[in-house]
């Protein structure tokens, strides 16, 4: 099939490559519609690494994805022939002791669209298991579907930090993530979050959503507006969501006492914590690693309508575009947040 390959660093093309794609009887085969366009694709492009995961053969990029059901494999009753779905394309081994406890997405044995040595969806069909395949409600379209991947990040983190109704939030970083990981926040029971950066444009897109509050820190202390509007209380919640490490290390002047502050982003380079800053406040620190058993939330929340992810769709491209469409996401333009290949 043609694909879109990540030849090695900086070197993509639109190609025919052989991908070998067993159906088994729990598998289904997926004609894929819409892919979006996530950091961890660029950062492989951009620097054909991250962390141990090294590209060193070609590899077909994309893991945000949507399409419609071709082939039903034996034993699928739940799905069949022409349904729109999405797929989660983290697909563990069932038998180890992570899947069994639940925390699959931490399973060393776990195999991952788009991370070497397992290859993407950006090519006209895969094959996926049924159990990571999800039914579409008639309201979601393909292009929202498709990102129902990076939101299941944000549930991941609402769901870790254990909100209660009433709760305020804040998100250090407006990134795709951080987007997601505020809206996340509110459906799931913040009265308000405050969402930081240093990219105005940004925070003027997420801005427009109720409830949320912005701040850029480039022109004001996040910590002094904080306390300001909270009485010197501090967040209950603190996500950090930016990847900065002199962001992570401010989390403590943030919290609450007794609050919880989530790990979300990862820093490229190391980082530190103010341990002593969160003891005094007898703060739970806490972290996420992708997410597990929530991407059937995730849709709720969007079939709900209590979460609109129409716009946060900044363009899409054609799969004849998908290497311009690459180099767009490499310049990271301020107003972009997500940009979204079509397939069909």
């Amino acid at each position: 099939m043609k694909a879109l390959v990540l030849e090695e660093k900086r070197k993509l093309s639109l190609r025919e490559i052989a991908v070998t794609q067993t159906m088994g009887p729990n598998d289904v085969r997926i004609a894929i519609h819409t892919v979006g366009i996530c950091g961890s694709d660029v950062h492989y492009y951009t620097h054909g690494a991250i962390g141990p995961f090294v590209v060193r053969e070609p590899m077909v990029l994309g893991h945000e994805a949507s399409g419609t059901i071709i082939a039903t494999g034996a034993n699928v009753k739940h799905l069949k022939v022409g349904d729109r779905v999405c797929m989660e394309p983290g697909v563990p081994d069932p038998n180890s002791r992570a899947a069994k406890l639940g925390l699959y997405n931490v399973d060393p044995a776990v195999t991952f669209w788009a991370t070497p040595p397992d290859h993407g969806c950006l090519m006209p069909e895969v094959t996926h298991p049924a159990a990571y395949t999800f039914k579409l409600p008639d309201n979601i379209s393909f292009a929202e579907a498709a990102m129902v991947e990076p939101l299941a990040v944000g549930v991941q983190a609402a769901q870790k930090a254990g909100i209660k109704p009433g709760d305020i939030a804040v998100v250090l970083g407006a990134g795709p993530i951080g987007m997601m990981v505020a809206l996340a926040a509110l459906a799931s029971g913040c009265s308000r979050v405050i969402i930081s950066d240093v990219a105005q444009p940004k925070l003027d897109i997420i801005a427009k959503y109720p409830g949320i509050e912005t701040i850029n820190v480039r022109q004001k202390n996040l910590a002094e507006h904080l306390h300001q509007r909270t009485g010197g209380w501090g967040a209950d919640i603190v996500f950090e969501a930016s990847g900065s490490p002199a962001a992570i290390n401010d989390i403590a002047k943030l919290v609450c006492p007794g609050g919880t502050c989530v790990m979300v982003g990862m820093p490229v380079e190391k980082a530190e914590v103010d341990i002593v800053g969160l003891q005094v406040k007898e703060a739970t620190l806490k972290t996420i690693f992708r997410y597990a058993n929530v991407y059937d939330r995730a849709i709720n929340l969007m079939a709900s309508g209590k979460i609109d992810l129409k716009p946060l769709i900044s363009e899409t491209f054609g799969f004849a575009d998908s290497v311009a469409a690459f180099e767009r996401a490499a310049e990271a333009r301020p107003t972009d947040v997500k940009l979204q290949i079509r397939m069909a």
